[in-house]
């Protein structure tokens, strides 16, 4: 073991040594002009929203009646979305939202495939940054439609107390429907996807990065699990290739059921 404790020990000067939760640190890209906001991983969520236009760009051009293979599978990514979320919870009112939701799931599984790319290995959706945005987006959607439908008053009524409470239980109901329906969710639905793609890609530092340094040791026995760390690491990989895709279709979806909660017809 001491072989491999020299490799945990930073560099002179060096303070990104051994790599932590420090390594999701945003890095700016213009360093000493005062707009640190602008670093890697905004530009890597804007290349993220760049390639997903440019691929429905490509898909809906020149369309026909008989599509072709390019056609046919924007036809069969959009049916996905339309069929299995858009008209399975939002029915009869689903086509104003198609729009948001295609664009939400693409935007979503784009920036989750950037952490199993190799010139980005990060998922952006690892900062919480971009998951609270993003679910304040889908917050103020489903509230904006809801006003829209009812009236504000009509509304918080609706969202706030549902029907057939009895009055004594009023002063309970009301705050926690509150806060149920207009705190907790856009909370929950960012920290869903943030806990999903941080916890993920930790764990892939924590296999490829140990694996390197054990094989580095110089002990045969250790070089022996490091290698061992690096396969099973391939298999982390695939994992989150699947937990990116699912937290992509789950953010949809319960952004669809949000909505249709806020425009659902009294009963």
């Amino acid at each position: 073991m001491h072989n491999i404790v020299p490799l945990l020990l930073p560099l002179e000067g060096d303070t990104s040594w051994p790599p932590s939760a420090a390594s999701f640190n945003s890095r700016p890209l213009f360093p000493g002009l005062g707009i640190d906001w602008v670093n890697n991983h905004m530009m890597q969520a804007v290349i993220g929203a760049l390639l997903v236009i440019a691929i429905w760009l490509i898909f809906s051009h020149r369309q026909t009646v008989v599509p072709g293979k390019r056609q046919f599978l924007g036809e069969m990514a959009y049916n996905l979305v339309r069929n299995s979320i858009g008209k399975e919870i939002l029915g009869s009112e689903f086509r104003p939202f198609m729009p948001y939701l295609v664009a939400i799931i693409s935007f979503i599984l784009v920036n989750n495939l950037f952490g199993e790319l190799f010139l980005f290995m990060f998922p952006t959706f690892s900062k919480i940054g971009y998951a609270y945005g993003l679910a304040l987006m889908s917050w103020l959607l489903y509230n904006a439609v809801g006003i829209k439908k009812y009236g504000f008053g009509h509304y918080m009524k609706k969202m706030t107390l549902p029907d057939g409470v009895p009055v004594g239980l009023w002063i309970l109901i009301i705050p926690l429907e509150f806060i149920s329906n207009f705190v907790t969710r856009p909370i929950t639905l960012a920290l869903r996807l943030f806990a999903n793609l941080f916890a993920g890609h930790l764990v892939i530092m924590v296999f490829v990065i140990g694996g390197t340094m054990l094989i580095e040791s110089g002990t045969l026995f250790y070089a022996a699990a490091g290698g061992v760390s690096i396969l099973f690491s391939f298999a982390i990989f695939a994992l989150e290739l699947l937990v990116g895709c699912l937290q992509a279709y789950i953010f949809t979806v319960l952004t669809a059921q949000y909505v249709s909660s806020a425009i659902a017809e009294e009963h």
